[in-house]
């Protein structure tokens, strides 16, 4: 086995040279990554990515392989010492369902496919980690929480994680969540969010006489209009993302109901929850200026919070990232890493590769900067590991 870094000049070092021993490796990813991609996971639906995951972990022979109610899917690295937990985690949910063709195509420099990006290849590297460890040679003090997460995207709220983290019994001390992309993202903190949807229904006895044949979709856009006549702060900065509308099936018809999607960020909880009452109160308006039904449902929630620039364990995690020549892209997270800034514990979420088309079914990743990204993944394990994070 490799000795555990003394220094922090020691685990730069080390870093480097394990980014060409990865490549030794490159098939085994590769092959975790194709095998996972081709698994179709939308929210709740995540049970097969979920038993690739136990399988890979069985394999490896990792101890205390589960489950639990929530459909999250565990294995356990036992450290040497086990005094403290560490838990490394991806996201096992996509945002394409059954419907598309999964088929995962890999190319001299890319790989392509839907989902391949977020998250399959945080997924296949999580599943991989046994492997990774093992051949670079390191053992681990701490035991290492490897764990596949279920609910987190749209109206899954990150049920999985909160679940996880309030009826775990053993303690967890460090976390460490992976996506797939970008390489260089560090996020440490979290911002204010909500996701909203806002839905018409036109009654069957509406008078039409009203708005003519307008329909749905044309109540939306008058909701969307006044949604964008609100004036947004630039400090604390306060945006509104509209997502997708949906409306209608033809040419000829006029729809009857209709939902549009949408997102605000803050850097100040209280801005998100006064955009709230505004938008709330414009759905009303139009609501009764229509005689349709107009009604906003909160779907997601994030509060803001997190560990602080100055942290050790981003201050470490930003020195590992530029000893690879990774410029580090500090971006607050909406994700997993909320669910652990709640709880009050030091985390943060790392991009594996660099990604293009994401969230389209031409999504595709680069290969040869995955090796920088897992050699990144390494180095923060064993600064976790090795209390170069500890405050």
């Amino acid at each position: 086995m490799v000795k555990a870094p003394n220094t922090i000049n020691d685990l730069l070092n080390s870093v480097v040279s394990n980014r060409d021993q990865l490549k030794d490796i490159r098939e085994i990813i590769l092959a975790n990554l194709v095998m996972m991609g081709e698994i179709p996971a939308p929210t709740f639906q995540e049970e097969p990515r979920i038993r690739f995951f136990l399988d890979r972990f069985t394999e490896a022979g990792l101890d205390s392989i589960s489950t639990d109610e929530f459909g999250n899917g565990f294995g356990f690295i036992r450290g040497t010492e086990g005094e403290k937990n560490i838990l490394v985690a991806a996201h096992t949910d996509t945002v394409f369902n059954h419907t598309i063709d999964h088929t995962v195509r890999v190319e001299s420099a890319r790989i392509f496919g839907p989902g391949i990006a977020d998250n399959s290849l945080g997924c296949a590297v999580v599943a991989s980690i046994p492997q990774i460890l093992q051949q670079l040679g390191i053992e681990l003090k701490h035991n290492v929480l490897l764990m596949g997460i279920t609910r987190s995207l749209g109206r899954g709220d990150l049920a999985g994680i909160r679940f996880f983290l309030k009826n775990s019994k053993a303690p967890v001390d460090y976390g460490l969540f992976v996506e797939g992309a970008q390489l260089g993202r560090l996020s440490y903190s979290s911002m204010g969010m909500l996701r909203g949807e806002i839905t018409c229904n036109i009654p069957s006895e509406y008078d039409w006489t009203l708005f003519e044949s307008s329909g749905a979709i044309t109540i939306l856009n008058e909701v969307i209009t006044k949604m964008m006549a609100i004036p947004l702060p630039t400090k604390p900065k306060a945006t509104i993302t509209y997502g997708s509308m949906n409306a209608g099936n033809t040419y000829n018809s006029v729809p009857t109901s209709g939902s549009l999607h949408f997102e605000i960020r803050s850097e100040q909880a209280g801005m998100v929850s006064e955009l709230q009452n505004r938008i709330h109160e414009i759905a009303d308006e139009v609501s009764s200026n229509t005689q349709a039904e107009v009604k906003l449902e909160v779907v997601a929630r994030r509060r803001p919070g997190g560990i602080d620039f100055s942290h050790p364990l981003t201050k470490t995690a930003r020195k590992i990232q530029e000893s690879l020549g990774v410029i580090p892209k500090i971006q607050p997270s909406v994700g997993e890493l909320s669910a652990l800034i709640d709880k009050g514990i030091p985390g943060i979420t790392i991009g594996i590769t660099t990604a293009s088309q994401m969230h389209s079914q031409n999504e595709n990743i680069a290969i040869d900067p995955m090796f920088s990204g897992l050699a990144q993944l390494v180095g923060i394990l064993q600064a976790m590991d090795g209390g170069f994070c500890d405050e």
